[in-house]
């Protein structure tokens, strides 16, 4: 379910100030704009409530929003969905970068037919964006999670829930991704830092692929008889991991971390099989893409980095209100 107050309007007025759009350009502006929202897939619960949030947003300022992308997280699927926006010549462009390097120049051409780019989710280059350095510092804005950071929570969670001690493994996607590159750094940075008894095995690549990232679990723990945790740094890592243990008969003994909270995730909670889940607010980088965007064609000027928070859900909290507006949508 989406963040149910992000889908006020009182919320515009607010997501307006925080840029610096005076009211009246927000709300009695005579050109239409179009913004188009390209996600890193279609069908993933994180990508439709962004959608949403982004939704609420241009409901509330009078724009067009266009939401367009492909079924797969993958830069060969995304770039020909990119250039059929681009050829649409929207007013500016949200997209969530399947990849750092491979996105950039799809992505200039966008910049170079005079179309604004802000990246929400992932970036291109290093994200660090305005700086004149680079061939990838073109887009205005990065809207998204401090990835680096839920990754250092993702860590605590974990060590907390296996008594601060033992072995434990990343279940990651591919290198590559924004995203889960920067969670799995912060995972190991803070594990390094305050947490020395806990050893990081070898970081398992699955591709997205939920059974494969199963099998690697098993695999894993037939050669780790004593493995303690696993952080699963996406949906499908961590949907993966968690049947891995169940088919281990290992419920319990090894716990788990989810990074994004989906329903799924949630009842994997519920029947304990996984430990603790780290939702991101994808309306709310929804909701601040389409603003961002919207301030700047109206000749504001936005941040060139704005972060959205975390909620850490478990069993103690899952069934509370206030914890579960944070729970995707389906």
């Amino acid at each position: 379910m989406e963040r149910r107050s992000v889908l006020k309007s009182a919320m515009a007025m607010a997501a307006v100030a925080a840029v610096g759009i005076p009211a009246s350009t927000a709300f009695a502006q005579e050109k239409k704009y179009s913004i188009a929202l390209i996600p890193g897939l279609t069908t993933d619960a994180f990508y439709i409530t962004m959608r949403k949030g982004a939704q609420a947003a241009a409901d509330a300022l009078g724009v067009e929003l266009v939401f367009q992308g492909g079924p797969e997280f993958n830069p060969v699927v995304q770039v020909p969905v990119l250039d059929a926006i681009i050829a649409r010549k929207p007013s500016a462009i949200l997209i969530a970068p399947t990849d750092t390097t491979q996105l950039v120049q799809p992505l200039r051409k966008a910049n170079d037919a005079g179309i604004p780019v802000i990246t929400v989710d992932t970036f291109i280059g290093t994200g660090k964006y305005q700086t004149g350095a680079g061939d990838a510092d073109f887009p205005l804005s990065y809207i998204a999670s401090d990835n680096v950071l839920g990754g250092r929570m993702a860590a605590r969670a974990l060590a907390n829930a296996m008594g601060g001690e033992g072995k434990v493994y990343v279940s990651n996607v591919k290198p590559g991704i924004s995203t889960t590159d920067q969670r799995e750094e912060g995972f190991k940075a803070e594990m390094k830092e305050a947490f020395p008894k806990v050893a990081v095995l070898e970081t398992q690549f699955n591709e997205n692929d939920a059974n494969k990232a199963a099998s690697q679990l098993q695999a894993v723990f037939a050669r780790n008889s004593d493995l303690k945790g696993v952080f699963g740094a996406n949906l499908f890592s961590a949907l993966g991991a968690g049947n891995g243990v169940q088919q281990a008969g290992q419920t319990g003994n090894i716990k788990v971390v989810a990074f994004d909270a989906p329903g799924s995730i949630v009842d994997n909670i519920k029947s304990g099989l996984v430990d603790v889940a780290i939702a991101q607010h994808p309306a709310e980088i929804g909701y601040y893409g389409v603003v961002s965007a919207f301030a700047h064609l109206t000749g504001q000027s936005i941040p060139v980095s704005i972060g959205t928070g975390f909620t850490v859900i478990d069993k103690t909290n899952v069934a509370d209100p206030n914890v579960a507006k944070y729970i995707y949508s389906e």
